[in-house]
């Protein structure tokens, strides 16, 4: 066991210091506590070999996923970087509809030095955005569909609203995966075959509570933002009861009293 010292004095409430350079050292597995750069992390952070699905989320110290319903009160620095290497080292980037409307989800993009990476290895200069709805319930002047650098995808199922689809099919790709209701397994080998292996998703908490029935989460990327929230702030997954599945801890980093966790599926 590590303990790790308290924040530095003149932060905010999240521990991060103004004006100060964001600073990432590895605690597990052993390790000489050098901050980590954009390079390192790609290592942590890695494209697998195999087909992939992986899940990244934000919480408080006491299980909140929204400080005043929205997650990006618990995010800070070195979450947005880690966030960012891991859209950058995707395929796809996998959303549910209701965190798409309440997040305010603008286009998919990657600035100059994450797009280089991606052709320097061999990779389109942006990921796919994937939107999953039920209902269609979506803008499509919203900027994730009107200033997306490629077409999207939105995955629902064949008794969605056929005036919805009609409209969303002007600004992306409409796949239908199931009958009465979203398929995920489907979808996710639709993307796969589309040459997707390498999935990402951002929630919400619905989707990944739909995920982890399926069985589809490979790899879980939690973040834990020291903050108590309080309040009546959701968990990070809602869904169908389950048998719990077994994960492995594969990495534990730090920045500012902040915890990023990383596990994969246990053999």
């Amino acid at each position: 066991m590590v303990r790790l010292p308290a924040p530095a004095r003149r932060t905010d409430p999240a521990g991060h210091r103004a004006g100060v350079a964001v600073r990432i050292v590895e605690l597990r597995p052993p390790a000489d506590a050098r901050p980590l750069d954009g390079e390192a992390l790609t290592v942590r952070y890695p494209r697998n070999p195999g087909p992939t699905l992986r899940v990244n989320f934000v919480t408080s110290v006491d299980g909140a996923v929204t400080i005043d319903g929205y997650s990006a009160g618990l995010s800070g620095p070195a979450d947005k970087l880690i966030f960012g290497t891991l859209r950058m080292v995707c395929d796809a980037l996998i959303v549910g509809a209701g965190t798409v409307r309440t997040e305010k989800y603008d286009a998919l993009r990657l600035d100059a030095g994450r797009r280089a990476w991606r052709r320097a290895h061999g990779l389109p200069e942006f990921p796919l955005m994937v939107v999953v709805s039920r209902s269609l319930d979506l803008d499509p002047e919203q900027e994730i569909f009107s200033d997306a650098p490629i077409r999207p995808i939105v995955v629902t199922h064949a008794s969605a609203p056929a005036d919805r689809r009609s409209m969303i099919g002007k600004v992306a790709d409409v796949v239908i995966a199931g009958d009465g209701d979203v398929d995920l397994a489907a979808a996710v080998a639709d993307l796969r075959r589309r040459g997707a292996t390498q999935l990402l998703s951002e929630g919400g908490p619905q989707l990944l509570g739909a995920l982890i029935a399926a069985d589809l989460v490979d790899e879980f990327f939690l973040t834990v933002s020291p903050l108590l929230a309080g309040g009546d702030a959701g968990r990070i997954a809602t869904g169908p009861d389950g048998p719990p599945r077994e994960m492995s801890l594969r990495h534990v980093l730090s920045s500012d009293g902040t915890l990023f966790l990383r596990y994969v599926r246990s053999i």
